[in-house]
């Protein structure tokens, strides 16, 4: 599924219109983002093309190769299938495996260990962190919810001084929660719900200030 297809207008506005409605009782910056894959995955994408290769040559191999006579009797045996004629096979399999997992992401998924993708995924949430600027907030208060849908993850970066004040299991529930809509195919209602649940933990210790000033966007930041 590619991110900027998974939510229609309204389900944009919906999500800003949450964010705005948390941010009423918190002075942090929470900026939702939605990912279509945290990594090229380009390693996983070669194991599954070696996979295919291996595949066909051990599938050819088995049920076409064979011994042939040689043209005349001073000649030996002959393989029919030729060690050239079995790497050409093999490079255009690996070229086919590679293709095949580009088109269809559950194939390179199954070869992607679960450490990877949290890494990944991580790695993602803080380069998003820095290039939508949420780190340049006056009191450096940003939190990015952060969704990658290859991966299947959420997670929530903070800025230092809210991490300082808010343990990281703080934002379990939200994660959890959006998660579950996720799976349940409700991506809007998720992202809606978590953002409420935001705001509430960083209400007590960073409640709205008198002329607080909204420094980021509310929308939600799509990267396909």
């Amino acid at each position: 599924m590619v991110a900027s297809q998974l939510f229609s207008a309204d389900d944009r506005k919906a999500i800003s219109a949450a964010v705005a409605e948390a941010e009423k009782k918190t002075a942090a910056e929470i900026v939702p983002v939605v990912a279509t894959m945290s990594d090229r995955y380009e390693r996983a994408e070669d194991v599954v093309g070696l996979g295919v290769a291996a595949t066909a040559v051990a599938a050819v191999w088995t049920m076409f190769q064979g011994v042939k006579d040689g043209a005349d009797w001073d000649a030996a045996p002959d393989l029919t299938i030729h060690v050239v004629s079995l790497l050409a096979l093999f490079a255009a399999g690996w070229v086919v495996g590679i293709l095949l997992a580009k088109m269809i992401p559950p194939l390179k998924r199954l070869v992607v260990s679960r450490r990877t993708s949290i890494a990944r995924v991580l790695v993602a949430a803080h380069h998003a962190f820095d290039s939508l600027h949420v780190k340049h907030t006056k009191a450096a208060t940003g939190v990015v919810i952060y969704v990658s849908l290859f991966e299947r993850r959420v997670c929530v970066w903070a800025d230092r001084s809210i991490s300082e004040k808010v343990p990281e299991s703080e934002w379990k529930d939200a994660c959890a929660t959006l998660t579950h809509a996720l799976k349940e195919g409700k991506p809007r209602e998720g992202f809606v719900a978590a953002i409420q649940k935001l705001g509430d933990v960083l209400a007590k210790p960073f409640p709205i200030q008198p002329k607080d000033v909204d420094e980021l966007s509310n929308e939600l930041r799509v990267l396909d």
